[in-house]
C-alpha cells in the first residue's frame, strides 16, 4: 500500500513461470498472560550473588582504596566483590555467545544474501530452536482444532488481536462498513483469495470482508512486511493464513499456492497487491477462473500486468484498479509515505539527516511524500525525474532536478520510487561514496539493480535485520535497506488511517464486482466510479469533525452537476 509491489527475488523477468508480456502501455502487508502481579519472582543465582557483591562494596569502610585494598594491604571484601562481579559478567557473556552460536544461521533467507549475511541475520531475534525453524516443518493448530494455516508461532495470536482492537480505532470506515452492511450480508457467498500485506491494517480489511459474508484465505505479497503476531491472531479467528516475516523466495510461493488450495476450495474473487496471486493461477491454476468474478488490484506494478494481459487478450476476469483511485493516489500513496519514509530510515539507520544531501527518484505522488518529509528535517534535496510535468512540479516546489549520475558521488541517501526498474544502476553504484545508504520506497523490488551486486568482487554482510553492507574491494560500503524491497512495510509500519482510506476501496470494489449484474463488466480494467471515491472520502470526515458546505440549487444548475455529487468530472485531476 502506498507501495509499489514487492517481489521476492528480483524482477518479473527474472521468475521462472511467466510467458514474456509484451511491453507496458501508457494508460489512463497463546500469548503471555497479561496478569502476571500475583506471581512470585524470583532472582537467579547470579543475580543474587551480583547484588550481594554490590552490598559489599557500598558498606565498606571509608578507609579503602580503589582497588579494594585497606590500608594494611590485605585488600579483602571489595576486590573479592569485584573479582566476583566480572566472573559473572564473563560467564553471561560466554553463555551469550554460545547461545547466539547455536542459533547461527537457521533462518532462511532470501537467495540474494550471502552465506555470510544469512548467519548474521539468524543470531537475531528468538533464541528458541521452535522459533527459528521453518513454520513449514512444525504442526500448529489453533485453540479450535483448526489447522488449515501456516504461521511463526500460532501462541502469539493473543498479542496479534491486542494489535488489531488498536488499528480499528483508527480505520473508522471500514467499522461503519461492518455496522451499515453487515446486516445485508453483500459478500454472502464470496470466497476471496488475498495476496496483500499482512499487518494490522489489512487484517481489519480481512475480517470486515468475513463480517460482510466473505470467506478468505490470504497470503502475504511481500516476504518482510508480515506481522507474525497478527498473522496468529487471523489464523487463530478462522482465516487460513500462510506467512510469516523473512520468507525465503520458494517459502514466498508455497505459501501463494497453499493459499490457492485448488484441490480443496474454489475462490470466486481475488484481491491482490502486486499480481503475484493472480499470476499464479494464470499460470498454475487456470482452470480456477472459471469460477473468478474479478480481481482487486492495488499496485501499480499488478496495474500493468493486467493491462498488458487486458491489451494481448490473455485476460480472462474483469479487473478494478484501485491504485489509481483518486483516495489511493491522493492520500495512500501521498501521505502514508510522508511519514513512514522516515520511520523506516529513523529504526534501520539511526542516521540524523539535518545537512545530509538526499536523491529521491521519482516525483510522483510517493516521491512528493518522500521528499516533503525529509525536507522538513533540513536536508539538501534532489529529484531525478523522466517527465517533464513531474520535473516542473518539483522545481516549482524548490527542488533541484537532476540526473542521477550526477550526484551519485555527493548524495548521503538515495531514495527510488518511480515503479520502474533497474533506476539504480552498477555505474552509479560504482560511483557512490562510502556510507551511502540506499533504499526503495517504489512498487517494484528491480528499482536497484541487485543483480549487478551479486559479483564475486564484492562482500555482503548483514549488520542488524534488513540492513546489509556491500562491501566493494577498496573497503568502501554501500548501506542497503530491505534487500531493496519496500522500507516502510519492511522496517517500520504505515498509519492505520490512510490505509483506512485504501482498504475501504478496495472493500467497495469486491463488493462491486461481486453483486455486478452478468454483463456489466466485460474482460478488461476499470476505474471505480468518481462517486465511489467521494463516499469513501466521506465517510472519514467526521474524525476531523469537519462539515461540508452545501451547493444550491441554483448552483448545482449552474455547474451542471448534481447536489449530492460526484462533484468532479472525471477528467479531473486533483
Amino acid at each position: 500500500m502506498a507501495e509499489e509491489r514487492d517481489q521476492p527475488g528480483g524482477s518479473w523477468e527474472d521468475l521462472p513461470l511467466p510467458d514474456d508480456y509484451p511491453e507496458p502501455q501508457a494508460v489512463n502487508g497463546k500469548a503471555e498472560e497479561e496478569n502476571t502481579k500475583h506471581q512470585s519472582v524470583k532472582c537467579s543465582p547470579n543475580l543474587l550473588q551480583m547484588l550481594k557483591a554490590a552490598e559489599c562494596r557500598r558498606t565498606t569502610p571509608p578507609g579503602l582504596d580503589r582497588d579494594g585494598a585497606d590500608a594494611s594491604g590485605t585488600g579483602e571484601p571489595v576486590a573479592e566483590a569485584l573479582k566476583t562481579d566480572m566472573q559473572i559478567e564473563f560467564t553471561e557473556q560466554k553463555q551469550e555467545l554460545s547461545k547466539r552460536t547455536a542459533n547461527t544461521g537457521r533462518r532462511t533467507l532470501s537467495h540474494s544474501i550471502s552465506q555470510s549475511s544469512t548467519d548474521s541475520y539468524g543470531s537475531v531475534g528468538s533464541g528458541s530452536s521452535e522459533d527459528e525453524s521453518s513454520p513449514r516443518d512444525r504442526s500448529q493448530k489453533t485453540h479450535q482444532g483448526l489447522s488449515d494455516f501456516c504461521v511463526k508461532n500460532i501462541k502469539q495470536a493473543e498479542f496479534g488481536r491486542r494489535e488489531i482492537t488498536n488499528a480499528q480505532k483508527e480505520m473508522p470506515a471500514l467499522m461503519v462498513l461492518r455496522k451499515g452492511a453487515g446486516g445485508e450480508k453483500p459478500l454472502a457467498g464470496a470466497k476471496v483469495l488475498g495476496c496483500t500485506h499482512i499487518t494490522a491494517h489489512t487484517a481489519v480489511l480481512i475480517e470486515t470482508l468475513s463480517v460482510l459474508g466473505a470467506e478468505c484465505r490470504w497470503a502475504a505479497c511481500n516476504i518482510f512486511s508480515t506481522q507474525n503476531a497478527v498473522a496468529a491472531a487471523l489464523a487463530e479467528g478462522g482465516t487460513p493464513v500462510f506467512a510469516w516475516k523473512g520468507e525465503s523466495e520458494e517459502d514466498f510461493w508455497w505459501c501463494i499456492d497453499r493459499c490457492v488450495g485448488a484441490e480443496t476450495w474454489q475462490p470466486n474473487m481475488i484481491l491482490d497487491d502486486g499480481g503475484d496471486l493472480t499470476h499464479w493461477i494464470h499460470k498454475k491454476h487456470p482452470s480456477l477462473f472459471q469460477n473468478i468474478k474479478g480481481v482487486v488490484e492495488e499496485s501499480v506494478t499488478g496495474i500493468h500486468r493486467l493491462y498488458q494481459m487486458s491489451k494481448a487478450g490473455r485476460l480472462i476476469v474483469p479487473a478494478i484498479n484501485v491504485n489509481d483511485s483518486v483516495t489511493k493516489q491522493k492520500f495512500d500513496n501521498l501521505y502514508s509515505c510522508k511519514e513512514s519514509i522516515l520511520d523506516g530510515l529513523k529504526r534501520t539507520t539511526g542516521v540524523m539527516f539535518g545537512g545530509k544531501q538526499v536523491v529521491v527518484c521519482g516525483y510522483g505522488e510517493v516521491g512528493k511524500g518522500c521528499c516533503a518529509a525529509l525536507k522538513a528535517l533540513g536536508t539538501i534535496m534532489y529529484v531525478t525525474e523522466v517527465d517533464p510535468i513531474c520535473a516542473l512540479q518539483a522545481c516549482m516546489d524548490g527542488f533541484r532536478v537532476v540526473k542521477l549520475i550526477e550526484v551519485a558521488r555527493q548524495v548521503d541517501l538515495v531514495i527510488t520510487c518511480t515503479g520502474n526498474k533497474h533506476v539504480v544502476g552498477r555505474e552509479h553504484l560504482e560511483r557512490m561514496k562510502d556510507g551511502c545508504i540506499l533504499c526503495n520506497m517504489g512498487n517494484s523490488s528491480s528499482e536497484i539493480d541487485l543483480g549487478s551486486l551479486q559479483t564475486a568482487e564484492l562482500r555482503w554482510e548483514r549488520v542488524r535485520p534488513q540492513v546489509d553492507h556491500v562491501v566493494w574491494p577498496d573497503g568502501k560500503r554501500i548501506v542497503l535497506l530491505a534487500e531493496g524491497r519496500l522500507l516502510n512495510l519492511s522496517c517500520s509500519t504505515v498509519p492505520s488511517f490512510v490505509l483506512s482510506i485504501t482498504a475501504t476501496t478496495q472493500a467497495l470494489a469486491l463488493i462491486e464486482l461481486y453483486s455486478a449484474p452478468e454483463g456489466r463488466y466485460k474482460q478488461d480494467v476499470y476505474l471505480l466510479p468518481k462517486k465511489m471515491d467521494e463516499y469513501v472520502a466521506n465517510l472519514h470526515l467526521p474524525t476531523f469533525d469537519a462539515h461540508l458546505s452545501e451547493v444550491t440549487d441554483e448552483q448545482a444548475k449552474y455547474l451542471g452537476i448534481s447536489k449530492h455529487g460526484p462533484f468532479k468530472p472525471n477528467y479531473y485531476r486533483y
